[in-house]
């Protein structure tokens, strides 16, 4: 009787090593709270966007998701956070571009390396910038801007949120592709970068779509095109710098989800089903048109892990190209 119940014991035993086993993380997972680190403080943007999506998050996956706001660092201190974080779902980081694809170059000490110690799970919105200009430049379109530029070298000057902004980016990148030569002006955010073209202390400025225009609209300010792939749904009768003779020019502000490198599968595939079912829901899509941004999805982590690859790769060569260094 004794050699049968080892026996049995023994096979009961090898059939439970054969049975797959379900992971803990895909029954329980959410259990506790989700934190979401925002890496910039109350009442911006970031914020914003957070505030409006983690209801959403909440009421999908069953457990409260708590906006973190760990402002400071250029963006780098949330993203170390996460970078460093236990990589269980519970620590999730709203990425923004320039912090996920420009910092690694302008800040090449940085404990944590993005592409390394991140998961990408998926983009949730975009905003594109707006190229504009005092009315006191003699100049009605892109290309007559352009032509002005070259015959004016180093005569023109633009404004922006400071060195390493999105702004300076943009027009960076500007400078690159179209050959001319513009005088960087920067300013302690982007108020006063636009308070400066409107007081024509400087001709140019790329712009959030969602501030600059109503100046546009009230003749304050003339505008050229926007940096997106495609127009923007709030200005569409303004080209894309890509349509007007620059292909694949595009610029924009990206706000997105990220969670640390070994986070299991199924909590990366949760996150992110929920995240595009929040961002695609009416009154989401409504109240961040209000900000002015557009819901700009992956279509899968590992595309989105792809293109902050790709971007990381191009704004290296522009912040080298312009000889740029974080202040």
């Amino acid at each position: 009787m004794l050699a049968i119940r080892l026996f049995i014991r023994t096979a009961l035993a090898g059939l439970a090593l054969l049975a797959p086993a379900a992971p803990a993380a895909q029954i329980d997972y959410p259990a506790r709270p989700i934190r979401l680190l925002v890496p910039f403080p109350p009442g911006g943007g970031a914020d914003t966007l957070a505030r409006i999506v983690t209801p959403r998050l909440t009421d999908g996956m069953g457990q409260t998701w708590v906006v973190d706001n760990r402002g400071g660092a250029a963006g780098n201190l949330a993203t170390e956070i996460v970078a460093t974080a236990q990589p269980d779902g519970y620590s999730v980081l709203l990425g923004f571009n320039t912090a996920l694809a420009v910092n690694p170059t302008l800040y090449p000490r940085l404990p944590f390396n993005v592409l390394r110690d991140l998961q990408p799970v998926t983009k949730l919105a975009a905003a594109q910038y707006i190229l504009v200009v005092h009315p006191a430049v003699q100049a009605a379109t892109l290309s007559e801007f352009i032509a002005l530029a070259k015959a004016l070298p180093g005569k023109l000057n633009y404004s922006s949120a400071g060195v390493g902004s999105p702004l300076h980016l943009a027009a960076e990148m500007f400078k690159l592709r179209a050959g001319v030569d513009l005088v960087h002006v920067p300013y302690k955010g982007g108020g006063p970068a636009a308070a400066a073209l409107l007081g024509g202390e400087v001709q140019v400025l790329f712009g959030s779509v969602a501030s600059t225009l109503p100046q546009v609209k009230a003749g304050k300010l003339r505008a050229f095109a926007v940096t997106g792939l495609k127009r923007s749904a709030v200005a569409p009768q303004l080209p894309t710098i890509a349509e007007s003779g620059f292909p694949g020019f595009e610029v924009a502000s990206w706000y997105s989800l990220l969670v640390p490198a070994k986070t299991p599968r199924a909590i990366v595939k949760r996150i992110y089903d929920e995240a595009l079912r929040a961002v695609r829901l009416p009154d989401v899509q409504e109240a961040l048109g209000r900000q002015g941004l557009e819901v700009e999805t992956s279509a899968s982590p590992e595309e989105f892990a792809t293109q902050l690859k790709a971007e990381t790769a191009a704004w290296e060569k522009v912040i080298k190209t312009a000889g740029i260094r974080a202040e």
